[in-house]
């Protein structure tokens, strides 16, 4: 017997647990089996997360079909349920109880909405094994045809890319590039043919191997390229086993769009109308999604982990994309506390960005220099537009990753060239590759290391690999006559290694000077201190260097042994830590002494409560990430140098990361209460990365 009708969801919350977990307890009563439909998305209605996927609001329609000798009795049950509203009508109706979640803040401020779910869950996939070779062929046409389509999908997306992402429809590109690299492409009808598996199962295969490969990746930046080949690769499974994804196109009201991830494909979709902001479960700051959405200019919190199950459709939802907070169904006191706190943000936002183009330029006439750190040619122009005074720190991994094969000299110069002539007449401090051997995309044979972090990486790969470091260098000089380019080695741990990297240099430059081709001669050479065996001889390579630019990301994870990515000991990241503040004020007395400009690129840069203490340590040139310069430049032309330096004097003689904190915050607060009393924007505390 079978009973199929159609029922509506009529309770305030609509299909949210409480409703799904009746339905799967009503269903363990019956003998027959119950599937549920909404959208042409069937699921079985004995998993409740399986019903909850369905994300059916209040007014929309499920279609109930049920198969067995009870099915008329079941369904009669079951649209009793759906009549009564899951018993929440009248007296005793299940009210929603707030809920706070915390993640990862990846692009700035603070919206009040309702949830929207996005499904992303991953394509399921039924592994097969082919019976002969008639079987491997199909399975072998199934794959390139599903890769064809998800190229063709890839290009719709590029050819309508909205204004605010124009500037990355190079990750798009880099998507397609995936979807033909031997290492995704090659493998997968490999397996195909080898194990005779059907095109599902070896892509997943494929795609795990691929993981295993990025394991241990120290570099967040690198690690997170992940993302794209897992966007890629459910593309295509999704291709092959014929399910299309809900569109975000489709949003007609103002929602905050909620998903276990997003992909640039997404984000390309993204009406910023109806769309106010973005949470997902998985993610990072570097993660293309990441920065593509910073440039849609709504609050976006990812890292959440459990969202998609914490939140459900139709849920009210604060979002502070300053912090990483979430509030799910928030009280009313929380609601008048969160509008207030989101008009000051957006009367200090209006403020700010009104000095953005304004010199960084104290209250008694100290002039600071304010970069960006980059990580790809589009950012260029953003970093412009945000008021940076050139690049700071110029990272080219990038085209190492993308593609299996090496990047010839032409790829590297034509980049290079494009940035200075963006950048110019400002400078560009362009870091050499900084990259693990066994993290090259390419065939180059690299043994396997236990701790790549501490092993054949940067400028120690560089000096190994001179083909791949002249390489580089060549492009970097050819493009020096286009531009104001300072060239940098990086995780420089003695002198002999930087002497080493600046005789291959000079060799580089002698063959271009056979070549008959021009570059910048007096190029500056400078080393990223981020080593503490470099920040102890600061002395001595002060003397052979142009400039220093300390790294803090990395100097204070090898300083305090400290993995940050690491959840068990992440709280033993202190950026206020006294060993690192001394690391850097030794740095900065040894340039001062040689009179070498020294400049700080690290994390710490960006954060309210750091420059204060970065600009009494005696620092005026820093690099920081892009939306964090506008904040910047507006604090530090809100305070007099000689009064943050006399208020903060003896801080090197505080004994712990928490009595600096405690103490700088205290000054802080005194010296910009509009920043710091307000509580309107994030600052690391101690011990968080």
């Amino acid at each position: 017997m079978e009973e199929i009708r159609s029922l509506k969801v009529i309770n305030e919350l609509g299909m949210h647990a409480r409703a799904a977990g009746q339905i799967v307890g009503l269903a363990g009563k019956y003998k027959s089996r119950l599937f549920l439909t909404k959208d042409g998305r069937k699921v079985d209605g004995t998993s409740i997360l399986s019903i909850l996927s369905l994300a059916c609001p209040k007014g929309g329609d499920i279609e109930a079909r049920i198969v067995g000798k009870d099915a008329e009795e079941f369904m009669d049950e079951l649209e009793g349920l759906f009549k009564g509203g899951f018993g929440e009508t009248g007296r005793g109706q299940y009210r929603p109880k707030k809920k706070t979640m915390k993640g990862v803040a990846v692009s700035p401020g603070i919206i009040i909405g309702k949830a929207h779910h996005l499904d992303r869950s991953k394509t399921k996939i039924f592994p097969k094994k082919l019976i002969n070779g008639r079987e491997v062929d199909r399975e072998v046409d199934r794959f390139r045809q599903a890769v064809d389509m998800a190229k063709e999908q890839i290009q719709k997306f590029k050819s309508n890319i909205p204004e605010q992402v124009k500037g990355y429809a190079f990750v798009l590109d880099t998507h397609s590039m995936i979807l033909d690299d031997s290492l995704l492409f090659d493998s997968t009808l490999k397996r195909i043919r080898k194990e005779k598996i059907n095109a599902e199962w070896a892509l997943d295969k494929v795609v795990r191997n691929i993981h295993r490969l990025f394991k241990k990746v120290e570099d967040e930046y690198i690690g997170r390229r992940m993302d794209d080949v897992d966007n890629v690769s459910e593309r295509v499974l999704r291709n092959l086993v014929g399910v299309q994804e809900d569109s975000l196109t489709g949003i007609k009201e103002e929602v905050v769009v909620v998903a276990h991830s997003l992909s640039p494909c997404d984000i390309v979709e993204i009406n910023v109308t109806n769309v106010l902001g973005i949470l997902t479960d998985v993610g990072g700051q570097t993660s293309h999604m990441a920065i593509m959405s910073e440039a849609l200019e709504i609050p976006v919190v990812v890292g959440l982990e459990r969202a998609t199950d914490m939140i459900l459709d139709g849920d009210l939802l604060i979002v502070d994309g300053n912090t990483g907070d979430v509030i799910i169904n928030p009280d009313p006191d929380a609601i008048v506390s969160y509008e207030d706190k989101k008009k000051r943000y957006n009367s200090y936002r209006s403020a700010i960005d009104k000095v953005r183009h304004l010199p960084a330029e104290t209250l008694d006439g100290y002039k600071i220099t304010i970069r960006a750190n980059i990580e790809f040619l589009a950012e260029a122009k953003a970093a412009i537009e945000h008021g940076a005074e050139g690049i700071g720190l110029y990272r080219t991994e990038y085209l190492y990753m993308i593609k299996r094969d090496l990047p010839d000299e032409q790829t590297l110069f034509e980049d290079y060239r494009q940035i200075a002539r963006i950048v110019g007449p400002n400078p560009v401090i362009i870091r050499t590759l900084d990259i693990a051997s066994d993290r090259m995309a390419s065939d180059m044979q690299a043994s396997k290391e236990d701790n790549p972090a501490l092993g054949l990486r940067s400028i120690r790969f560089c000096l190994n690999e001179r083909k791949v470091f002249k390489t580089q260098l060549r492009a970097i000089l050819r493009a020096s006559v286009y531009g104001n380019f300072r060239l940098m080695f990086p995780m420089i741990s003695g002198l002999g290694q930087f002497l080493e990297a600046k005789r291959i240099l000079k060799s580089v430059m002698r063959s271009l000077d056979r070549d008959g081709i021009e570059y910048n001669r007096e190029i500056p050479i400078g080393i990223l201190i981020e080593i503490p065996s470099a920040t102890s001889i600061a002395d001595i390579l002060a003397k052979h260097a142009d400039f220093f630019s300390i790294g803090t990301n990395d100097l204070i994870q090898y300083a305090l042994a400290i993995d940050r990515d690491n959840e068990q000991v992440a709280h033993l990241y202190e950026p206020f830590h006294p060993a690192v503040l001394r690391m850097i004020h030794q740095v900065v007395e040894a340039g001062d002494k040689e009179g070498i400009d020294v400049s700080l690129c690290g994390e710490t840069a960006g954060d309210p409560l750091s420059i204060l203490v970065l600009l009494s340590l005696g620092l005026k040139e820093f690099s920081m990430n892009i939306g964090s310069i506008p904040l910047i430049k507006k604090m530090i032309r809100m305070v007099p140098l000689g009064e943050v330096r006399d208020g903060l004097k003896g801080i090197l003689h505080l004994p712990t990361s928490k009595t600096i904190e405690d103490f700088v915050l205290k000054k802080a607060r005194s010296l910009l209460p509009d920043v710091f009393e307000e509580d309107v924007f994030r600052y690391r505390a101690t011990g968080t990365a």
